[in-house]
């Protein structure tokens, strides 16, 4: 029987990572009326939990874990942990797992992200990173021993994790290779404005200084000299959990991220991709993005699920649905709450509203007079004007937007 013949109800869905797209991907294939069986493969062996808690309230003990609150019995999906994919067999539909095969009618791809590790410091007591539960297990009593902390890479989770462990009451000192904090996610003169958060929490930040090796109890940077460190936080970054998938015909972008269409199919029959592992092309950027933030886990599946569904039932391209969202985070460091919309580049015009000094302001970004991406501090409420207006393509007056005092929609020409 061709698979388009099969029935539905016959048919297995295998989602490989159970991570908040994994959950998310198994929740609406339900949701959206999937009859057929579902699968729910997670490498760990903790139940499927939400990640942005670890480094917040459950690194400092204000909370125990942040479990997803799902009855996966009652949802008719079958969860196995400690199943870790290892390769992948498209002719034969089967997924190879550190524990076994596992046949597939349709595969989503969930597989997440994993951190960059800092080269030589491999092996090194008491290095560590900031990804899973297990990780915030190790970290704990470090914060409650109030250690002499380097953290080394001040992006998002670095600032995450020194805000935590000020607050905690460790000594902390970030260093970053790059001139400014946020390398990569916002351009100089902006991070300008964020490096003064370090000094005011008692954090020490040390710019334009690469690690040239990390030994026990010490980091040794580039120039010689040495930070006395009890423990190591690395965040450098993180990269597609991808690596298995090599030689198996699912086409992977440089960057090792999946490379999903704007369906969020992959290159192989009926195997899909969510979350943090898959890029996909944005009509409205005009760029294929790879986007590594908890939103983007959330809002994925709805698309692939319907998708998946849709190929399923030999549904025609009137009933697929399009993946092209714009791209939201959220993060909070040093006692303020950040949140950024859309997707800026270099050449994009930068607009301040308001004084970077001050508690609250917001940062917008014009292509051609039309808003792109926005950054707001301790400003909610241009967020969420923005979000809509990004979404529209709204063409905004550059004067009005310099008005903090002027809301956003009213800058609408």
């Amino acid at each position: 029987m061709r698979e388009s013949e099969t029935p539905e109800a016959q048919q297995q869905v295998v989602i490989t990572g159970a991570g908040m797209a994994g959950v998310q991907t198994a929740v609406q294939l339900r949701e959206q009326g999937w009859r057929g069986r579902v699968r729910l493969l997670g490498a760990e062996l903790h139940p499927p939990y939400d990640r942005p808690p670890l480094s917040k309230a459950v690194l400092l003990g204000k909370a125990e874990g942040s479990a997803f609150d799902i009855d996966f019995a009652a949802l008719g999906v079958e969860l196995e942990l400690g199943r870790r994919a290892v390769r992948l067999h498209p002719e034969e539909r089967v997924l190879e797992t550190a524990s076994g095969p596992v046949p597939y009618d349709r595969l989503v791809l969930a597989t997440g992200a994993e951190p960059v590790s800092l080269p030589g410091s491999e092996g090194v007591p008491g290095v560590y990173v900031l990804r899973t539960l297990d990780d915030v297990a190790r970290l704990r009593p470090v914060l409650e021993e109030r250690r002499t902390l380097v953290v080394v890479g001040a992006g998002w989770i670095g600032a995450e994790f020194a805000t935590a462990a000020r607050e905690a009451g460790c000594e902390v000192t970030v260093v970053e290779a790059a001139a400014g904090p946020l390398p990569g996610a916002l351009p100089a003169e902006v991070a300008a404005a964020v490096r003064g958060w370090y000094a005011e929490s008692g954090a020490r930040l040390r710019t334009g200084t690469a690690v040239a090796a990390v030994e026990p109890g010490a980091v040794v940077l580039a120039g010689g000299e040495r930070l006395p460190a009890d423990a190591v936080v690395v965040g450098i970054g993180a990269r597609p959990a991808t690596a298995w998938l090599r030689g198996s015909g699912v086409a992977l972008c440089p960057d090792g991220s999946v490379r999903a269409d704007d369906r969020l199919r992959t290159s192989v029959p009926a195997v899909y991709a969510v979350g943090d592992c898959a890029s996909f092309p944005s009509a409205r950027y005009g760029a294929r993005l790879l986007v590594h933030h908890w939103d983007h886990a959330l809002q994925s599946p709805v698309v692939a699920a319907a998708n998946l569904l849709a190929d399923a039932r030999g549904a025609g391209p009137a009933e697929e649905a399009v993946y092209d969202p714009v791209p939201y985070f959220w993060s909070e460091q040093f006692g303020r709450f950040v949140q950024y919309a859309g997707h800026h580049t270099e050449g994009d015009r930068l607009v301040w509203r308001g004084d970077p000094g001050e508690p609250a302001w917001s940062v917008c970004w014009l292509r051609d007079g039309v808003l792109v991406a926005l950054l707001a501090v301790g400003r909610p409420r241009d967020l969420a004007q923005g979000r809509r207006l990004i979404e529209r393509g709204a063409r905004l007056d550059p004067e009005l937007l310099t008005d903090a005092g002027v809301a956003l929609k009213k800058a609408v020409r």
